[in-house]
């Protein structure tokens, strides 16, 4: 009985209005994604990190087809999350990826070529489609899968955290693609690529900040403390309160998340109590597992 709520809002029923709505952002998110791809980042050989950064280099290298190569790529992926990480990334996920390849793919097919010849204008631009179509993905609780999986994978067994991690395997296949094209300027403008990505994404989801503290203040905190626990794989901490109307005994949790458990505890919180109460702050750094290592001064 516990997870009750918890299930409802990983499963949504089939074709209930929040079904329609995930998988409209997934469709929409996918074409807006592939669209930074096939239009900005891919003709002008702009390496922007993952797994479609990669099959942009092997696109121009070999021939084989840019959301193809991708594809290939994501599917071990998605297979090892979920034996390795579990059941977390779910159908959504599957679908992200695959409609996300198969518009590349398409797009790459009429020909069209791009509509600039300025790099720094196409960077800019396929970084704003980028981060859009991906904000919209994770808005549905799904994802791309590619590096985001490897980082977590890796999170796993190394301890270091998702977002230091995703930075290094970014870096190392901007690095590929410049020793591939042997032009080093390449590596600026997929720099701009990834960071306008990164600035559109925590824009969208929220307001521009990546990490946030949250207080919720809620009678099913027994059901919610066990959603961030094992769903969201974060900690967290009690503050005893009392409330002051009815002067009764409140439990308070205090948590750090990042943009997208912060979405998926807001859903969840919506289903298992309308009544709760969420306060969420910005935060300029979080230290501790999972976020920024504690530095020694």
């Amino acid at each position: 009985m516990l997870f009750k709520g918890k299930e409802r809002f990983f499963t949504d029923r089939l074709f209930s209005w929040r079904w329609f709505r995930s998988y409209l952002l997934i469709v929409i998110g996918s074409i807006i994604m592939a669209a930074g791809y096939s239009f900005f980042a891919d003709p002008h050989r702009i390496v922007p990190g993952g797994v479609y950064g990669t099959a942009i280099v092997i696109h121009h290298v070999f021939g084989f087809p840019t959301g193809t190569v991708g594809l290939v790529f994501n599917i071990p992926l998605f297979i090892a999350g979920i034996l390795i990480l579990g059941p977390r990334f779910g159908v959504k996920t599957f679908a992200g990826t695959i409609l996300t390849s198969g518009f590349i793919d398409l797009f790459n097919s009429l020909n069209w070529g791009s509509p600039t010849d300025d790099m720094i204008i196409a960077s800019i631009v396929s970084g704003l489609l980028i981060g859009s179509g991906l904000a919209l993905i994770f808005k549905a609780k799904a994802t791309t899968g590619g590096s985001d999986i490897i980082a977590q994978i890796a999170h796993k067994y190394t301890k270091i955290s998702v977002g230091q991690l995703l930075i290094l395997i970014d870096s190392l296949i901007v690095t590929v693609g410049v020793i591939a094209f042997k032009d080093f300027s390449l590596a600026i403008y997929a720099l701009i690529t990834i960071y306008i990505t990164g600035k559109v994404l925590d824009a969208i989801l929220l307001g521009g900040n990546n990490r946030k503290a949250v207080f919720v203040i809620s009678d099913k905190h027994e059901e919610i403390r066990e959603f961030i626990l094992r769903r969201l794989s974060r900690g967290g901490t009690y503050f005893y309160g009392q409330g002051m109307f009815k002067q009764d005994e409140k439990k308070v949790i205090y948590t750090a998340l990042s943009r997208r458990e912060l979405a998926a505890l807001q859903d969840f919180v919506k289903d298992v109590d309308s009544e709760a109460f969420i306060s969420v702050f910005d935060t300029n750094q979080i230290y501790g597992r999972g976020f920024l290592p504690i530095e020694e001064n």
